[in-house]
């Protein structure tokens, strides 16, 4: 992952723990109410995916186990992976696009109320996202990707100063851009072929020449919706529509969306099809399921979207009725690290992605509640609106006193926090019973974060590798980490 040049190493602060009365008196410990759904505290584990589910996408029992394990800690709400809402092969991914999948998801649901004791919200992540191809070698992408047609001819001979490959054999073409010097590549080939050449193919939603693609603003409601509907009958409380990062519904919102279909280009273009997507959620599911969704403060790349357009997406979305709005940053393919040849960009490897997750190794601001200003920003904006929808605040939370000062200070509504909550599930427990300093306290330096780039099953460093002798411990592939923390033995 990328870190800012200047770099500094940031000690993880010292913390001071609660009683049990003060938690109980706490902000962060009273309930909440998000939507139709009660919350018994402002305590929330957002998405994180954990590469558990099987390759057809449904829930194994490492995906129920790893869920269950955060919920013995009775967050307030515990948000699911991820969940792709269509069909399609994308590895050990979640999905919901078929009523397959309805059984497991419910048996995820039945063992978090278990574990939680039913105190624990449980909300899915609906996700779209388009096709993203591995980097080719160079030969494959010169002989079989690449489309050749007038435009590369004319450059090539501009740029030889030979018209011969104005008309030459197209297999010889071919030949001499396989072998050709950058320079003659950056002169010959268009901007888009560079990068599918540098990064690998990438759908865009202004792909307009692909039907698929033009035709998400008809598609996509429905999906969503009837993904939706799957999750209300699997038990979820609510669903969190995914417009965040990297994918479909964020690549609509962002400024760099130049569609000229109606779907694009203005704030208002922008905002239009994940408007439709949430009345068509909210037309199919119940009154007593929440609606609410993950989207950017911040794009956090050149010629992307800002606060300014978070604050109007918001303000809309809450005018609709979304139910919550949790606000994260960046995580974008648009300046992601190049990946090595075989391998596909990964969106949280480059600035976007560093922000998105920041580590101990940072500027002089520090990763520590680092984005937090982007979620005062918004709920001011919703606030002035007058309206109370509840804003979820994330990035580097570690300790009681600084989420209760967000929340004394009207930063936000929730405060969620997922790396901390990975290092140990039953933080929120510990603390609200008085027993902080038992807290394991997460390093931030994103180990987690490196095997989710490797797409290996997440764990964590601070436990992944201690009491490996318990009995019927799952493990991870290679046999090496236990796949969740050990149980707190009170």
């Amino acid at each position: 992952m990328w870190t800012p040049p200047d770099k500094i190493r940031h000690a993880i602060p010292p913390a001071r723990w609660p009683s049990a009365e003060e938690a109980a008196a706490s902000r962060w410990f009273s309930p909440i109410d998000v939507g139709p759904c009660r919350l018994h505290a402002r305590t929330w584990v957002p998405a994180m995916v954990p590469w558990r589910a099987s390759d057809d996408g449904l829930v194994t029992p490492d995906v129920i186990a790893w869920y269950a394990r955060f919920a013995a800690g009775e967050p307030g709400a515990l948000v699911v992976e991820a969940t792709g809402i269509r069909d399609v092969p994308s590895g050990p991914l979640l999905r919901i696009g078929g009523d397959r999948f309805v059984p497991g998801l419910a048996a995820l649901v039945e063992a978090v109320r278990a574990a939680s004791g039913g105190r624990t919200r449980l909300f899915i992540q609906l996700i779209d996202f388009l096709a993203v191809k591995r980097r080719p070698p160079p030969d494959k992408f010169f002989a079989r990707f690449l489309r050749v047609d007038a435009g590369h001819r004319r450059r090539l001979a501009a740029a030889r100063g030979d018209d011969r490959w104005l008309d030459a054999p197209e297999p010889e073409l071919r030949a001499h851009l396989m072998s050709a010097e950058p320079g003659l590549l950056k002169q010959v080939l268009t901007d888009r072929e560079r990068r599918e050449l540098d990064y690998g193919y990438r759908e865009l939603v202004t792909d307009l020449d692909l039907p698929h693609v033009r035709d998400l603003p008809r598609v996509l409601p429905e999906l969503f919706a009837a993904a939706a509907a799957r999750a209300e009958a699997a038990g979820f409380d609510g669903v969190e529509l995914h417009y965040a990062h990297a994918y479909t519904m964020a690549s609509f919102l962002s400024r760099t969306n130049t569609r000229g279909d109606g779907y694009g280009e203005t704030l208002a273009g922008r905002a239009r099809l994940p408007l439709e997507v949430l009345a068509a959620v909210r037309a199919r599911v119940g009154a007593g399921t929440a609606v609410g969704c993950r989207m950017l403060g911040d794009e956090v790349i050149a010629g992307g979207s800002d606060l300014a357009d978070a604050t109007h997406f918001a303000r809309a979305f809450a005018g609709a009725g979304m139910d919550f709005v949790s606000v994260s940053k960046g995580g974008k393919f648009d300046d992601a690290q190049q990946p090595k040849v075989g391998e596909a960009v990964y969106p949280y490897t480059g600035p976007s992605g560093y922000e998105c997750m920041p580590t101990i190794h940072s500027d002089a601001r520090g990763p520590f509640a680092r984005n937090v200003p982007l979620a005062a920003a918004i709920r001011a904006a919703i606030r002035a609106d007058g309206r109370t929808t509840p804003v979820v605040a994330a990035g580097g939370i570690h300790s009681f006193d600084q989420a209760e000062a967000i929340l004394a200070a009207g930063h936000a509504d929730i405060v969620a926090a997922a790396r901390q909550s990975l290092a140990d599930p039953d933080w929120f427990l510990k603390i609200r019973l008085g027993r902080g300093a038992e807290v394991r306290r997460c390093k931030f330096t994103n180990y987690c974060e490196a095997l989710d780039t490797q797409h290996k099953q997440v764990t964590c460093q601070l436990w992944d590798r201690v009491e490996l002798d318990e009995p019927d411990l799952a493990r991870s592939h290679d046999g090496r980490r236990r796949l969740v923390a050990p149980r707190w033995r009170r």
